[in-house]
């Protein structure tokens, strides 16, 4: 096998994204042969002893691309002494593979919808990457409809500390997709008003923030869509892996240089 860079090999071993790679290696938690590795290093894997915090890394082992349906209450993190429940616990044993799983990105804990879980740590950077413009699509539920001012205020961006926050479009959602939505929500949502947004930054809490500007606090907030993979009839809780085509399309991206 040819050499690789370090932070390539222990992302594709599911130990952590390449980003988190870099870090670990540029805080020296990273040996190669039992010395101090150095970030940008090229490895073979196969000879090569690489560990983090002591721990041996493996050569990469099957690679797991799973979406997940997040409930209410449930967070996003591998771990949470806090929580009662993560995305982890979701996951049947069948479906989890080998290596260490994590999310996609993130979900808050009182956000509902779509999250992809993965031990596949160089095609998680390219799904996060602006980059590669991979979107995200949000179903909103509101007690009351957007008034004309709201859904332009909304359309031309809202101020937020970070910035000019815009979406990539606003729409009120058809009842053929309320229909399909509440059919898949846990716990059912209340009569609500609901619209269907995509984000062109991703800021934190970006959605909840820009509508409470305009004085229309979301009540439900539920991921639908990233890139081609849609939320559709996987209920809350549910779990599946993700096609070959999925994988490939998310991988990629739009903005995907040519391989």
């Amino acid at each position: 096998m040819a050499p690789e860079r370090i932070q390539k090999v222990i992302a594709a071993a599911g130990v952590a994204s390449r980003r988190e790679a870099e870090r670990l290696i540029s805080a020296g938690r990273v040996t190669v042969d039992g010395r101090v590795a150095t970030l940008g290093e090229s490895v073979e894997p196969t000879v090569a002893v690489i560990a983090v915090d002591g721990r041996p890394v493996g050569e990469a082992s099957a690679l797991v691309h799973l979406v997940i349906h997040k409930p209410l209450g449930v967070t996003s993190t591998t771990r949470d002494r806090h929580a009662e429940r993560t995305v982890v616990d979701l996951i049947p044993r069948a479906l989890a593979g080998a290596g260490r799983l994590y999310p996609v990105g993130r979900l808050d804990q009182d956000s509902e919808g779509l999250i992809l879980m993965t031990n596949d740590g160089a095609w998680a950077d390219r799904v996060l990457h602006p980059r590669f413009g991979v979107e995200r699509e949000y179903a909103i539920g509101l007690a009351t409809p957007l008034s004309g001012d709201q859904v332009t205020a909304l359309r031309s961006g809202i101020r937020l500390d970070e910035g000019h926050a815009t979406l990539g479009h606003l729409r009120p959602m058809t009842g053929v997709e309320v229909r399909a939505l509440v059919e898949v929500l846990d716990p059912p949502p209340a009569d609500l008003t609901w619209y269907r947004a995509t984000l062109q930054q991703g800021w934190k809490r970006q959605l909840r923030r820009m509508f409470a500007a305009t004085g229309a606090p979301i009540a439900r907030l539920a991921r639908v869509r990233i890139g081609t993979v849609r939320l559709a009839s996987l209920r809350a809780g549910a779990v599946r892996p993700l096609s070959a085509a999925e994988v490939r399309s998310l991988g990629a991206g739009r903005l995907a240089p040519p391989r």
